[in-house]
């Protein structure tokens, strides 16, 4: 008798219904990948397996830091957390190294590390949700929240020309700013300087300026600096109810720019339709709701405010990345989390759950 307790908190050590959802969005996601990226590779690499391999394996890395991090104690992060992002920010200048970082499209976002890539605007988003966790434990720290913010936006938004990751940070970082016990006329002094500066950084660059016209008016220029969402909305449109099937997608022979990574749930709405989109959004709610229900039910202060930030992250993410396909959001190129192709989102995305999932074992647990 003295046993069943405990044998009843050991059945809920795991998060079942995370997991299952997580694997189904990634699973789902590495089925739609090839079907979306075939095209590209022929293209690109004369072999239609080439993102699908490369994305298998970047998966199953990533589930094994998923199993490592559940079983890692969340606690043993307050050591790390600086560390942690002193290693992030080093790696987003190493980008600017020659011979190390990887430019394309004008932007300079990757780096090779041997015969690996990485995207260290991916890494910096969940080693800084650590860090804030950490010194907002106690006490709100505002001018080390600023500092953070001004630094990594400098870099991403401004050096790399990633103002998609500089928004996903900056609004997780705000939102975990606040949840730790931040005043709101912080948030209503920041605003004006925020979108003073977000101004400044749209109408200082020209692509940046485009893409804010081609959302004012998507059929202003459908050759031109519109056509990227034009096409996106053509897929989705042509979707239907229910949606051409599985690999009857026309838009992904090369109409659709970066199918296989931002704008990848055009294909999903082509293919399944409005109802078939829909399910997938309906897991992803699901998702960040356990996310949510797991900080509430988190034993202390840290857990509650780390499981917070990762949620808010992956919740950002996915409402940035699906707003802008339906033209709510100008585009921002920002992935779509556990189904985009990228490496280095996949595993950050599967490791920000693995944590999720330690915090809900040890809450149970207690």
């Amino acid at each position: 008798m003295q046993k069943t307790p405990h044998l009843q908190s050991q059945k809920k050590l795991l998060d079942l219904p995370l997991l299952l959802a997580v694997c189904f969005l990634t699973i789902f996601g590495l089925i739609i990948l090839y079907d979306a990226s075939s095209i590209q590779a022929i293209r690109d690499f004369k072999d239609p397996f080439y993102y699908i391999r490369q994305q298998i394996i970047w998966a199953l890395i990533g589930f094994l830091s998923l199993t490592f991090f559940s079983f890692f104690d969340y606690h043993k992060f307050k050591a790390l957390a600086l560390p942690l992002l002193i290693t992030s920010l080093l790696l987003l200048l190493a980008v600017f190294i020659p011979g190390f970082g990887v430019s394309g499209g004008g932007a300079h976002r990757w780096l090779n590390v041997g015969p690996i890539t990485l995207q260290p605007s991916e890494i910096i988003k969940i080693s800084g949700v650590i860090f804030l966790a950490t010194y907002f434990e106690k006490k709100v720290r505002l001018l080390l929240f600023s500092l953070l913010i001004i630094f990594v936006t400098l870099i991403t938004a401004v050096l790399q020309r990633d103002l998609g990751s500089t928004l996903v940070f900056i609004t997780t970082s705000s939102a975990i700013y606040f949840v730790a016990g931040g005043a709101i006329w912080h948030f209503l002094i920041a605003m004006p300087v925020a979108l003073a500066g977000l101004i400044a950084l749209i109408f200082t660059s020209g692509y940046r300026s485009r893409r804010i016209l081609a959302f004012l008016d998507p059929t202003s220029d459908p050759q031109g600096f519109s056509y990227h969402i034009n096409q996106v909305l053509i897929a989705l449109g042509s979707g239907g109810l229910l949606g051409l099937g599985l690999t009857h997608s026309r838009q992904k022979f090369e109409y659709i720019p970066e199918v296989s990574t931002d704008s990848i749930f055009g294909i999903i709405g082509e293919e399944l339709g409005f109802l078939g989109s829909s399910v997938i959004i309906l897991i992803f709610a699901f998702l960040i709701s356990r996310g949510f229900k797991i900080a509430a039910s988190s034993s202390d202060n840290f857990g509650r405010i780390l499981a917070l930030g990762l949620t808010f992250w992956l919740g950002i993410q996915t409402v940035i990345n699906l707003s802008s396909m339906v033209a709510l959001l100008p585009l921002t190129g920002v992935p779509l989390p556990f189904i985009s192709y990228g490496g280095s989102a996949v595993v950050a995305n599967l490791t920000a759950v693995g944590i999720l999932l330690n915090i809900s074992r040890q809450s149970n647990r207690n």
